[in-house]
């Protein structure tokens, strides 16, 4: 006969079931706090790269006023003042686009939420690693 203090087959179904659930929840915590730190590097990449793209039509604009004072051409001045503010843009543009990147670059998947939910199948079969 079993004693008061074995477990019945209903608790132990209620208890793995809760375990799953605590499980699963972990994930999906593990889950979100790894994305979360991908998601805000892309943006921020994402966000440097449209400045960067702002900047471009802004040197569209200046080179087009400095090509129209070329034409009219009188003296070095104004000329050369346009095309020096569109040289600098172009080089703030290059830099912004090369920190985008490199922050896009920092983008990975969950990582540790794969390989710990690779280990599931095998945990619930009652194999550890």
């Amino acid at each position: 006969m079993s004693s008061p203090e074995d477990p019945t087959i209903g608790r132990l179904v209620a208890d793995a079931s809760r375990d799953i659930s605590a499980l699963v929840q972990a994930e999906i915590q593990l889950a979100k706090s790894e994305l979360k730190f991908s998601a805000k590097a892309g943006g921020v990449g994402a966000a440097m790269i449209a400045v960067a793209g702002f900047f471009g039509l802004l040197i569209i604009i200046l080179l087009s006023i400095a090509f129209a004072y070329f034409l009219t051409w009188t003296g070095l001045d104004p000329a050369w003042a346009f095309l020096i503010v569109a040289g600098v843009y172009l080089l703030l543009a290059a830099v912004l686009i090369l920190v985008g990147v490199k922050m896009l670059k920092k983008i990975r998947a969950p990582e540790k939420t794969i390989a710990t939910a690779r280990e599931i199948p095998a945990a619930l079969k009652g194999r550890t690693s």
